[in-house]
């Protein structure tokens, strides 16, 4: 059973997520945020007043289980096709930016 209802959606909420997630929100997009929060935690708090009792957790959506497949090497591209509309290349690879500083 979840405990997500004495949760509310509040502005130090917005603000708190706003940090951790490292994005900032118009005054604007923070309520339109506040108000898409505050839907969830309903439908949450609505599958709470179901009876899941002798119910057991969904691990995997089917039955199977590491239905694994024989891995086939297909060469359908060649590299200058695959290359052809990368922004960044030389004559064999992908270039990218730099990520890493020392």
């Amino acid at each position: 059973m979840c405990y997500f209802y004495k949760m509310e959606i509040n502005q130090d909420t917005i603000d708190k997520l706003a940090v951790l997630s490292r994005l900032e929100f118009t005054g604007e997009e923070q309520e339109a945020l506040k108000t898409d929060l505050q839907h969830m935690l309903q439908f949450v708090n609505k599958l709470n007043e179901l009876d899941t009792a002798g119910v057991e957790p969904l691990l995997h959506i089917t039955r199977n289980v590491n239905m694994l497949r024989e891995d086939v090497v297909n060469n359908e591209f060649s590299s200058a096709e695959a290359l052809r509309n990368a922004p960044l290349k030389d004559e064999q690879f992908f270039k990218v930016p730099k990520v890493i500083r020392k």
